[in-house]
């Protein structure tokens, strides 16, 4: 399967999975869990896949899966804190040519970083999610993974 219909079948399995779940338990967090597992699962070159959470000033690392994450991001730092201030989605083909990447896996070798926002407007995380593939990502993933967090503004 290509990868644009690898995103177009995630972005189904997830719509399904929240239309199914549909209770006053959802919230953003579980909704965060379930993208993190299902494209962790779905796509072999992501090492790392989660969120991290606005929290003030900084970005807190919420659900993910993968190796032990930083703990806080500060917004405009990294590719993560980039993406947040920007509000726009990042892409790091090779993240050793940073010098402000922030990551506790030497493996990491590209990056990817989209804002997450919801039904108001508001920055509430950045999804990001990592590879130990240089020049993993590309327009195919940044437009994927942009309609995957459009659930958020729907939810």
């Amino acid at each position: 399967m290509s990868k644009q219909g690898k995103y177009e079948e995630t972005l189904r399995t997830i719509s399904a999975f929240v239309d199914e779940e549909n209770s006053p338990l959802m919230d953003e967090i579980a909704l965060m869990a379930t993208i993190s597992s299902i494209l962790a699962g779905t796509f072999e070159s992501f090492s790392w896949t989660g969120f991290y959470r606005v929290v003030g000033e900084s970005l807190v690392v919420g659900p993910y899966q993968g190796t032990v994450g930083f703990l806080e991001i500060e917004i405009g730092r990294g590719v993560c804190g980039t993406a947040a201030a920007r509000g726009e989605t990042v892409i790091v083909s090779d993240v050793s040519a940073l010098t402000d990447h922030t990551t506790r896996d030497p493996s990491s070798k590209s990056e990817i970083a989209v804002p997450v926002f919801n039904g108001d407007g508001d920055l509430v995380a950045v999804l990001a999610i990592d590879s130990d593939q240089l020049d993993a990502f590309d327009g195919t993933d940044a437009l994927g993974l942009e309609t995957i967090c459009e659930a958020f503004r729907a939810y």
